[in-house]
C-alpha cells in the first residue's frame, strides 16, 4: 500500500520536510560556489536571486568571493562586491580574498580588491600577509603592486619570516631585488644584510649569512650590519651577527663602534649586549668621544647609568677636553648630570680652555643644570683661559635668569677677564640693557675702564 503524506504523523512530515529543504539548500549552495569558481556570472546571479546567501561558504570557509578571486574572475569579483560581499571576509585559516588572489598571482583581481578597500596588510592565522604570499610564490608584479600600495614588508609570520626571508629561502631573486630596492627607495641604498639588521629580521639575516655573506660587510658610509642593528636596538639580529663572527668593536668612518651608536641612541639592551660580548667601553672616535660621552650628550640616563656601572671612564676627554659632564650640561640633561656627579665626576672639571660645566650651562642658558651645579658647590667664579667667568658668559648671551642665579650664589660682578672686561662691559657692548640694569642694581660699578677693543668681546667665548 502506497504511503500517503496526509496519513503520516505531523511530526514525521515536518522532519521530512526539513530534511528535503536542507538537502535542496545544500545542493543550491554547492552549485552556487561551483558557479563562482567557474566564473559563471549569470548562474551566480540566478542563485542570488533565488535566495542563496552571498556569504555562503564551504567547509573550509571559502565563499564565492574567495573562489572567484582565486581563479581570477575579475568581473565576478566586481559583481559580488557591488552586491555587498564583505571585501575582507576570511576563511577558517584567516585568509581574505586578497590573500588568495595574491597567492594565485591574480594581479588584476588584487588591484580591484585593493581599490575596493581590502586590507593590504591583513594577517592570516599564521601571520601571513598578501605580500608574503605573493613573495613566496614568486609573483613579481603582484609584489610590486602591493609594495606600491602600502604593503608592509616588515610584518613577519608567526615563525618570524618576512617576505624578504621567504623570497631568499625560495631563491626568488627578482622578488628579493624588488623588495630590497623598494625598502631603500628615497634613502641611501643599503646592502641586503644591513636591511635585515635594520628590520631585526633574523630569518633573512641567517639566510644571507648562510650563503657565505661577510658579517662585517660595510655600507658606503663604512657601517656594518652590527652598527645598523645597534642604531635600532635590534638585539635579536645583533646576537645572530655576533654569533656569526661580526666584530663587536668594528670601527666605521670616524672611529665609531657599535657601542658608540647604541649609547648615542640610548638602546640600553644593546649597550649591555655589546659590553657582555667584549665591546670596548673606553673606545674613542676620531674626535675622542667615548660611549659615555655619546650617551651623556644625548641625555640617555639609563645608558649613562649602565656604562658607569660597567666602569666607563668618567674623566675621559674629547680632543677639545670635554668630559661627559660638560656634554650633559650642554644638553640640559639634568638626570645625566646628577648621575655623573653621584659617580664622583668633579663638578669643576675643566676643558683645555679651562671651561667648567657651569660655564657651559651658563652659555646655553640652562637654569636647572646651573642651579644643580651650584648646589653641588660648583665655583661660580671659575675662570676660563681668557678669564671669563660663568657670569661673563651669561651676560654676553643675555641669560637673565642664569645671571641672577649666579649672582645669588656669589658670582663676582666685578670679575675681570684677561682683557680687562667686567660683566657690565660685556653686557653693555652686546646691547643687553636689562642685564646692565640688573648688574647696576646689584652694585656693579659703571666706571670701570676696560683695556681692550670691542673685537675682544666678539672673540671671547
Amino acid at each position: 500500500m502506497k504511503l500517503k503524506i496526509e496519513n503520516m504523523p505531523l511530526f514525521l512530515f515536518l522532519i521530512l520536510s526539513l530534511f528535503m529543504s536542507s538537502s535542496l539548500q545544500s545542493d543550491s549552495n554547492t552549485s552556487f560556489l561551483r558557479a563562482a569558481r567557474a566564473g559563471n556570472i549569470d548562474k551566480v546571479l540566478e542563485f542570488l536571486k533565488n535566495g542563496v546567501d552571498i556569504s555562503t561558504c564551504n567547509q573550509n570557509g571559502l565563499n564565492a568571493l574567495h573562489l572567484a578571486a582565486k581563479e581570477g574572475h575579475k568581473d565576478l569579483v566586481e559583481e559580488l562586491l557591488q552586491r555587498g560581499a564583505p571585501v575582507d571576509s576570511s576563511t577558517k585559516k584567516g585568509n581574505t580574498a586578497l590573500h588568495i588572489a595574491s597567492l594565485a598571482g591574480q594581479k588584476e583581481v588584487v588591484r580591484l580588491l585593493v581599490n575596493r578597500g581590502a586590507d593590504v596588510n591583513a594577517q592570516s592565522q599564521n601571520g601571513f600577509t598578501p605580500l608574503y604570499m605573493a613573495a613566496q610564490e614568486n609573483h613579481l608584479e603582484v609584489v610590486r603592486y602591493l609594495l606600491e600600495n602600502e604593503g608592509n614588508q616588515s610584518i613577519a609570520t608567526e615563525d618570524g619570516f618576512t617576505p624578504l626571508a621567504i623570497a631568499l629561502q625560495q631563491g626568488h631573486n627578482s622578488v628579493v631585488s624588488l623588495l630590497l630596492e623598494h625598502d631603500t627607495k628615497g634613502k641611501v641604498r643599503l646592502p641586503a644584510l644591513h636591511i635585515a639588521a635594520r628590520k631585526d629580521d633574523t630569518k633573512s639575516a641567517a639566510l644571507l649569512l648562510q650563503n657565505d655573506h661577510n658579517a662585517d660587510v660595510q655600507s658606503k658610509s663604512g657601517f656594518t650590519p652590527l652598527h645598523i642593528a645597534a642604531h635600532y636596538g635590534n638585539v635579536n639580529v645583533s646576537t645572530l651577527l655576533l654569533n656569526r663572527g661580526a666584530a663587536v668593536d668594528f670601527t666605521a668612518r670616524n672611529g665609531i663602534t657599535p657601542l658608540h651608536v647604541a649609547s648615542k641612541r640610548g638602546n640600553t639592551n644593546m649597550v649591555a649586549l655589546l659590553l657582555d660580548r667584549g665591546g670596548q667601553i673606553d673606545a674613542k672616535t676620531r674626535d675622542g668621544l667615548t660611549p659615555l660621552h655619546c650617551a651623556a650628550r644625548s641625555g640617555h640616563d639609563p645608558a649613562v647609568e649602565i656604562l658607569l656601572e660597567r666602569g666607563a671612564p668618567i674623566l675621559a676627554r674629547t680632543k677639545n677636553g670635554l668630559s661627559p659632564l660638560h656634554m650633559s650640561a650642554q644638553g640640559d640633561h639634568i638626570e645625566c648630570v646628577k648621575l655623573l656627579l653621584q659617580h664622583k665626576a668633579p663638578v669643576d672639571d675643566v676643558t683645555l680652555d679651562y671651561l667648567t660645566a657651569l660655564h657651559v650651562a651658563a652659555h646655553c642658558g640652562h637654569y636647572r643644570v646651573t642651579k644643580l651645579l651650584l648646589d653641588k658647590k660648583a665655583n661660580p667664579n671659575a675662570r676660563a683661559l681668557n678669564g671669563f667667568t660663568p657670569l661673563h658668559i651669561a651676560c654676553k648671551k643675555n641669560r637673565v635668569k642664569v645671571m641672577e642665579l649666579l649672582v645669588k650664589y656669589g658670582a663676582s660682578i666685578q670679575a675681570i677677564t684677561e682683557s680687562g672686561l667686567t660683566p657690565i662691559h660685556v653686557s653693555a657692548f652686546m646691547g643687553h640693557l636689562n642685564i646692565v640694569l640688573l648688574l647696576l642694581q646689584n652694585g656693579a660699578s659703571p666706571d670701570v675702564r676696560n683695556i681692550v677693543s670691542s673685537n675682544f668681546i666678539r672673540g671671547d667665548q
